[in-house]
This record gives C-alpha cells, sequence and structure tokens, in this order.
C-alpha cells in the first residue's frame, strides 16, 4: 500500500545542510528498503496558486488555499506493507527533516 508522508513546517526557509544531509540518508534508505516511491520539497506558501474550475467559471487565485501559520513543506509517497511500518517510516522521516510529518493512505 501507498502512503502519503506530509511534511509541515511553519517557518520561512529551507532546510539547513545538516537537515539536508539526514533527508539524503533517510532517502537513500528508503530506496534501499524497498519504500521509495516519489518525494519532494515544495516552494513556500506565497509561491502557490489556487484555481477552482468548478462550474466552468476559471477562478486563479494567488496564494494558498488555506491561510495558516503551518503548510506543506513537501512530502513522501512511500511503500510499505502496512500502517505500523508506514508509521515508523514516517517517525525516521520526521527525524531526518526535523518537522512534523503527517502520514494518509491512498485509496
Amino acid at each position: 500500500m501507498q502512503y502519503l508522508v506530509s511534511v509541515i513546517f511553519d517557518q520561512a526557509g529551507l532546510a539547513t545542510e545538516g537537515e539536508m544531509a539526514a533527508i539524503d540518508v533517510f532517502n537513500d534508505r528508503l530506496v534501499a528498503e524497498g519504500h521509495w516511491v516519489f518525494a519532494g520539497g515544495l516552494a513556500e506558501p506565497g509561491t502557490a496558486t489556487v484555481i477552482d474550475n468548478r462550474g466552468g467559471a476559471e477562478m486563479i487565485t494567488d496564494g494558498p488555499f488555506v491561510e495558516s501559520k503551518e503548510f506543506l513543506a513537501g512530502f513522501w509517497i512511500i511503500e510499505a506493507p502496512d500502517l505500523d511500518v508506514a508509521l515508523r517510516l514516517a517517525a525516521d522521516g520526521s527525524r531526518a527533516c526535523n518537522r512534523k510529518v503527517e502520514v494518509r493512505p491512498f485509496r
């Protein structure tokens, strides 16, 4: 089963060199253990654009969908046999990137 591990942060700026090195080690481990699907870091929320084309009336709005102190800073998509493994991997990912993470299964 695949899981989305969302990285949640509340401060401007990118990961430090030490955090990036720890993330690289964690990513290498995910690959080596067969859990890696995809991952990415996202630009800051101010770069987001929301598009709403429900009903055929396209509306484009600069800025994030939700104004909040915390925002989605990046993500991993991992492969894990069950939620327990996914949570263990997410805990290691949280330690590596030094940020909170949220785990959600794909349907």
